[in-house]
Protein backbone atom coordinates (compact mmCIF):
# COMPACT_ATOMS: atom_id res chain seq x y z
CA UNK A 1 0.00 0.00 0.00
CA UNK A 2 1.35 3.62 -0.10
CA UNK A 3 0.73 5.00 3.36
CA UNK A 4 1.65 8.66 4.32
CA UNK A 5 3.13 8.78 7.64
CA UNK A 6 2.74 11.34 10.30
CA UNK A 7 5.35 11.70 12.80
CA UNK A 8 7.88 9.33 11.83
CA UNK A 9 10.71 10.60 13.18
CA UNK A 10 9.39 10.21 17.11
CA UNK A 11 9.70 7.33 19.29
CA UNK A 12 6.74 5.27 18.00
CA UNK A 13 6.32 6.72 14.38
CA UNK A 14 10.19 5.73 13.86
CA UNK A 15 8.97 2.03 14.78
CA UNK A 16 6.53 1.90 12.87
CA UNK A 17 8.40 3.25 9.61
CA UNK A 18 10.55 -0.03 10.24
CA UNK A 19 7.54 -2.13 10.06
CA UNK A 20 6.12 -0.58 6.95
CA UNK A 21 9.33 -0.85 5.09
CA UNK A 22 9.99 -4.72 6.31
CA UNK A 23 6.10 -5.46 4.96
CA UNK A 24 7.29 -3.58 1.29
CA UNK A 25 4.47 -0.90 2.20
CA UNK A 26 5.32 2.50 0.11
CA UNK A 27 5.63 5.02 2.93
CA UNK A 28 5.99 8.83 2.48
CA UNK A 29 7.12 10.28 5.67
CA UNK A 30 5.75 14.16 6.03
CA UNK A 31 8.33 16.14 8.26
CA UNK A 32 8.70 19.36 9.20
CA UNK A 33 12.30 18.87 8.71
CA UNK A 34 13.37 15.83 6.57
CA UNK A 35 17.17 15.91 6.70
CA UNK A 36 16.92 14.08 10.23
CA UNK A 37 15.93 10.79 8.79
CA UNK A 38 18.11 9.13 5.90
CA UNK A 39 16.82 7.68 2.43
CA UNK A 40 16.13 4.49 2.22
CA UNK A 41 13.95 2.13 -0.52
CA UNK A 42 10.53 2.24 -0.10
CA UNK A 43 10.54 5.64 1.66
CA UNK A 44 9.50 9.49 0.23
CA UNK A 45 10.54 12.32 2.60
CA UNK A 46 8.67 15.08 2.33
CA UNK A 47 8.47 18.35 3.98
CA UNK A 48 5.76 19.45 5.44
CA UNK A 49 3.54 21.08 8.70
CA UNK A 50 0.22 19.07 9.33
CA UNK A 51 -1.02 22.70 10.46
CA UNK A 52 -0.99 23.80 6.74
CA UNK A 53 -4.05 22.18 5.71
CA UNK A 54 -4.13 22.87 1.77
CA UNK A 55 -0.26 22.12 1.69
CA UNK A 56 -0.88 18.78 3.67
CA UNK A 57 -4.01 17.25 1.90
CA UNK A 58 -1.67 18.17 -2.08
CA UNK A 59 0.32 15.96 -0.17
CA UNK A 60 -1.19 12.88 0.88
CA UNK A 61 -3.44 12.46 -2.07
CA UNK A 62 -3.41 9.22 -3.96
CA UNK A 63 -1.88 7.16 -0.72
CA UNK A 64 -4.23 4.65 0.09
CA UNK A 65 -4.19 5.62 4.14
CA UNK A 66 -3.00 8.14 6.67
CA UNK A 67 -1.05 6.72 9.87
CA UNK A 68 -1.17 9.50 12.33
CA UNK A 69 1.76 9.26 15.29
CA UNK A 70 1.41 13.12 15.45
CA UNK A 71 2.82 14.00 19.32
CA UNK A 72 2.55 17.97 19.53
CA UNK A 73 5.87 17.54 22.38
CA UNK A 74 5.61 15.83 25.68
CA UNK A 75 7.24 19.19 27.40
CA UNK A 76 5.00 21.96 25.22
CA UNK A 77 3.21 23.88 27.67
CA UNK A 78 0.53 24.43 25.43
CA UNK A 79 0.73 21.02 24.64
CA UNK A 80 -3.41 20.40 25.06
CA UNK A 81 -4.48 22.55 22.46
CA UNK A 82 -1.57 22.07 19.57
CA UNK A 83 -2.49 18.16 19.75
CA UNK A 84 -5.80 19.23 19.02
CA UNK A 85 -5.45 21.89 16.61
CA UNK A 86 -2.81 19.35 15.14
CA UNK A 87 -5.00 16.58 14.96
CA UNK A 88 -8.02 18.04 14.11
CA UNK A 89 -5.97 19.44 10.89
CA UNK A 90 -4.86 15.89 10.19
CA UNK A 91 -8.31 14.78 10.00
CA UNK A 92 -9.49 17.41 7.81
CA UNK A 93 -6.72 17.41 5.13
CA UNK A 94 -7.32 13.85 4.77
CA UNK A 95 -10.75 14.55 4.21
CA UNK A 96 -10.06 16.83 1.59
CA UNK A 97 -7.28 14.89 -0.03
CA UNK A 98 -9.96 11.73 -0.36
CA UNK A 99 -7.93 9.76 1.43
CA UNK A 100 -10.55 6.99 2.99
CA UNK A 101 -8.70 5.57 5.77
CA UNK A 102 -6.86 7.20 8.69
CA UNK A 103 -5.26 5.27 11.68
CA UNK A 104 -4.72 7.45 14.93
CA UNK A 105 -2.55 6.32 17.64
CA UNK A 106 -3.91 7.67 20.27
CA UNK A 107 -3.17 7.02 24.02
CA UNK A 108 -4.37 4.64 27.30
CA UNK A 109 -5.74 7.36 29.11
CA UNK A 110 -9.36 6.74 27.56
CA UNK A 111 -9.05 3.20 28.26
CA UNK A 112 -11.60 2.70 30.92
CA UNK A 113 -11.64 0.39 33.94
CA UNK A 114 -14.73 -0.17 36.04
CA UNK A 115 -16.68 2.96 34.25
CA UNK A 116 -14.14 5.52 34.57
CA UNK A 117 -11.31 6.67 32.28
CA UNK A 118 -7.71 6.31 33.45
CA UNK A 119 -6.91 9.65 33.00
CA UNK A 120 -9.92 10.77 35.02
CA UNK A 121 -8.04 8.78 37.47
CA UNK A 122 -6.55 10.51 40.97
CA UNK A 123 -3.41 8.78 40.83
CA UNK A 124 -2.41 9.55 36.73
CA UNK A 125 0.80 10.87 36.52
CA UNK A 126 0.34 14.54 36.10
CA UNK A 127 3.01 14.96 33.44
CA UNK A 128 1.57 13.23 31.03
CA UNK A 129 -1.98 14.22 32.12
CA UNK A 130 -2.29 17.31 29.23
CA UNK A 131 -1.27 14.90 25.85
CA UNK A 132 -3.41 12.09 27.30
CA UNK A 133 -6.58 14.71 28.05
CA UNK A 134 -6.31 16.35 24.75
CA UNK A 135 -6.11 12.22 22.85
CA UNK A 136 -9.39 11.23 25.12
CA UNK A 137 -11.22 14.13 24.40
CA UNK A 138 -9.91 13.77 20.10
CA UNK A 139 -11.19 10.60 20.35
CA UNK A 140 -14.70 11.72 21.75
CA UNK A 141 -14.85 14.37 18.47
CA UNK A 142 -12.90 11.52 15.98
CA UNK A 143 -16.18 9.36 16.87
CA UNK A 144 -18.47 11.63 14.23
CA UNK A 145 -16.30 11.63 11.53
CA UNK A 146 -18.57 9.64 9.21
CA UNK A 147 -16.66 10.46 5.65
CA UNK A 148 -13.45 8.60 6.65
CA UNK A 149 -12.78 5.47 7.64
CA UNK A 150 -11.15 6.24 11.18
CA UNK A 151 -9.41 3.74 13.52
CA UNK A 152 -7.93 5.09 16.79
CA UNK A 153 -5.18 2.74 18.48
CA UNK A 154 -4.40 2.99 22.15
CA UNK A 155 -1.33 1.03 23.05
CA UNK A 156 -1.22 -0.81 26.72
CA UNK A 157 -0.82 1.18 29.83
CA UNK A 158 2.76 0.42 30.10
CA UNK A 159 4.52 1.20 26.93
CA UNK A 160 7.59 3.36 26.96
CA UNK A 161 11.23 3.03 26.25
CA UNK A 162 12.16 0.69 28.70
CA UNK A 163 9.85 -1.76 27.32
CA UNK A 164 11.03 -1.39 23.91
CA UNK A 165 13.38 -4.18 22.06
CA UNK A 166 11.47 -6.97 21.67
CA UNK A 167 9.23 -7.66 18.41
CA UNK A 168 7.62 -10.85 19.62
CA UNK A 169 4.94 -10.49 16.50
CA UNK A 170 1.87 -11.09 18.62
CA UNK A 171 -0.37 -9.50 21.16
CA UNK A 172 -3.82 -9.44 22.34
CA UNK A 173 -6.95 -7.08 21.49
CA UNK A 174 -9.25 -5.27 23.50
CA UNK A 175 -12.01 -2.33 22.53
CA UNK A 176 -12.67 -0.15 25.59
CA UNK A 177 -10.59 -1.88 28.40
CA UNK A 178 -7.30 -2.65 29.54
CA UNK A 179 -6.01 -5.93 28.34
CA UNK A 180 -4.19 -7.57 31.39
CA UNK A 181 -1.98 -10.30 31.56
CA UNK A 182 -2.15 -13.18 34.15
CA UNK A 183 0.43 -11.20 36.31
CA UNK A 184 -2.03 -8.07 36.17
CA UNK A 185 0.31 -6.28 34.26
CA UNK A 186 -0.93 -4.31 30.85
CA UNK A 187 1.89 -3.94 28.83
CA UNK A 188 3.29 -3.89 24.99
CA UNK A 189 6.54 -3.31 23.76
CA UNK A 190 6.71 -0.21 20.61
CA UNK A 191 7.66 -2.73 18.40
CA UNK A 192 4.82 -5.59 18.50
CA UNK A 193 2.30 -1.89 18.92
CA UNK A 194 3.30 -1.09 15.30
CA UNK A 195 2.96 -4.64 14.29
CA UNK A 196 -0.67 -4.35 15.59
CA UNK A 197 -0.56 -1.17 13.88
CA UNK A 198 0.32 -2.56 10.41
CA UNK A 199 -1.57 -5.46 10.92
CA UNK A 200 -4.84 -3.20 10.89
CA UNK A 201 -3.51 -1.33 8.14
CA UNK A 202 -3.45 -4.73 5.93
CA UNK A 203 -6.68 -6.26 7.28
CA UNK A 204 -9.07 -3.48 7.93
CA UNK A 205 -10.53 -5.81 10.83
CA UNK A 206 -12.20 -2.11 12.60
CA UNK A 207 -14.14 0.70 10.87
CA UNK A 208 -14.70 3.75 13.07
CA UNK A 209 -14.18 2.24 15.96
CA UNK A 210 -11.12 2.17 19.19
CA UNK A 211 -9.04 -1.05 19.82
CA UNK A 212 -5.99 -1.46 22.08
CA UNK A 213 -3.06 -4.17 22.39
CA UNK A 214 -1.33 -5.48 25.28
CA UNK A 215 0.46 -8.98 25.73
Amino acid sequence: MKVALIGASGFVGKIILEELLDRRHEVTAVLRNPTVMPSQAGLQLVQGDVTDQSGFSKTIEGHDAVISSFNAGWQNPNLYQDFLEGSRAIQSAVRQAGVKRLIVVGGAGSLYIDGKQLVDSPDFPAAIKPGATAARDYLNELKYENEIDWVFVSPAIEMHPGTSGTRKGSYRMGTESPVFDEQGKCVISAEDLAVAIVDELEQQAHHRARFTVAY
